[in-house]
């Protein structure tokens, strides 16, 4: 497996790899003077040509960027989801996904390609999480819940049933959402407001 990120995002994900006994040949950056890895894994600018056959995995945080970089890359894209997450069966996913340490997902949901589930969140049931979403450590999306692309639901959010958050809005940590929310904002507090 390759790795596109070298920062502490990437660090988490090369920690899940492992775990599932996959062995990380490679780091891609656009920095290569960033790295956050032992002196074992190599860090280098990306070229389409090494490891053509490999899959790779975006660990970028930020959903923006990590869309622009999918846009880029030639390598097909794998997934990254650790033994300890609780994933039902008829939970739909996509490539490029994250799932990290404690998650549940439960049935009748589906994950766009290139989310990022963090650690121990909860995605109940019939939830859809469209493409380059980020659903924040320790965030509930209860049962029905649709999230838009490009979405970050911050660490600690809280969603309530049957709520439909928009394409490219930011969910203040800690933020409790009792009401949809359009595309385009920043929605923060207990309940939840358009701040932005």
């Amino acid at each position: 497996m390759i790795i596109y990120g070298a920062g502490g995002h990437a660090k988490v994900i090369s920690g899940i790899l492992a775990a599932c006994g996959e062995t990380l040949l490679l780091v891609f950056d656009d920095d290569i003077t960033r790295n956050s890895f032992s002196n074992s894994v190599e860090v280098v600018s990306y070229i389409p040509e090494l490891f053509p056959d490999e899959n790779l995995i975006i660990a970028i945080g930020d959903n923006l960027v990590r869309r622009s970089i999918a846009s880029k890359v030639s390598h097909q894209f794998g997934n990254a989801i650790h033994p300890s997450a609780l994933i039902d069966t008829e939970v739909c996913k996509n490539s490029g996904i994250v799932i990290m340490q404690n998650v549940v997902i439960q049935a009748g949901s589906s994950i766009g390609t290139h989310v990022i589930v963090n650690t121990s969140a909860v995605v109940d049931h019939d939830c859809a999480l469209g493409d380059f979403v980020h659903v924040g450590p320790g965030a509930t999306l209860c049962g029905n819940v649709v999230v838009g692309e490009n979405t970050l639901v911050g660490a600690g959010s809280t969603v309530i049933p049957n709520i439909q958050i928009g394409k490219n809005c930011k969910i203040g940590a800690g933020t409790v959402v009792t009401k949809d929310i359009p595309d385009n904002v920043t929605v923060y507090g207990n309940p939840g407001k358009i701040i932005l």
